[in-house]
């Protein structure tokens, strides 16, 4: 599904984001990335959405190597992956339907597509009853499930969560989990890059561990490994 090979990202101001990552995410699989901030998490995350280039190695997304692609494809390869981040980033003048819709109308889904799946979409986050409502009208956790249906109406067999918690309460967050794991379960690939030590504590799933551009930890059933 995910293959990294000798990967490295040096910045043009001499940052060494990454050095010779190496690493294998399978089908189906939910793996959450860890680090302190800094580590190269951000940077990994911007390399599979092609919004920065390695410096050395090779990314492969469903077998197919996508380091070095023309700019015309890069939306292409982008459709095969879902992003949910913390500050949400929803169309305040949209309604909820609106701002799910949108991602499929710029992919130039049939209307009629967008009809059946959208309102399929919000109840499958719980959000249903708040298709006609706008973003100022929600709360925090209702803006991540938003959030969340957008990143996956499209069906991406890839979901990256950003801290898609960081900014909710720990009941709210449990509640964006449950969301995540059962999207997961449906066969969706999710990583999620994370700071948060009780979720990932408590849910025992793969941890891969950045720590100055590098692998430190990868381990099954893993837990968060730092204190904070």
């Amino acid at each position: 599904m995910i293959k990294l090979v000798d990967v490295s990202k040096e910045y043009d101001n001499g940052v060494k984001a990454l050095s010779k990552i190496n690493l294998n995410i399978d089908k189906g699989e939910f793996v959450f990335i860890v680090g302190p901030s800094g580590a190269g998490k951000s940077t990994l995350i911007k390399l599979l959405l092609k919004e920065v280039e390695p410096t050395e190695g090779k990314i492969y997304l469903n077998n197919m190597d996508i380091t070095r692609v023309k700019n015309r494809r890069i939306p292409y390869i982008r459709r095969n992956i879902g992003v949910v981040f913390q500050d949400f980033r929803l169309l305040h003048n949209k309604t909820i339907y609106e701002n799910v819709a949108f991602a499929m109308e710029i992919l130039g889904t049939h209307p009629k597509e967008i009809r059946r799946r959208v309102p399929m979409i919000l109840s499958m986050v719980n959000l249903s009853r708040r298709a006609d409502s706008f973003p100022d009208q929600l709360s925090g956790g209702e803006h991540q499930r938003v959030a969340i249906a957008r990143a996956i109406v499209n069906s991406p067999p890839v979901l990256i969560a950003d801290e898609p918690t960081g900014n909710l309460d720990p009941d709210t967050a449990s509640e964006i989990m449950r969301v995540l794991m059962d999207i997961n379960a449906r066969g969706t690939t999710v990583l999620m890059a994370t700071h948060a030590k009780d979720i990932v504590d408590s849910m025992k799933k793969r941890v891969i561990a950045i720590e100055k551009g590098s692998i430190i930890r990868d381990e099954e059933r893993g837990g968060y490994g730092y204190d904070i």
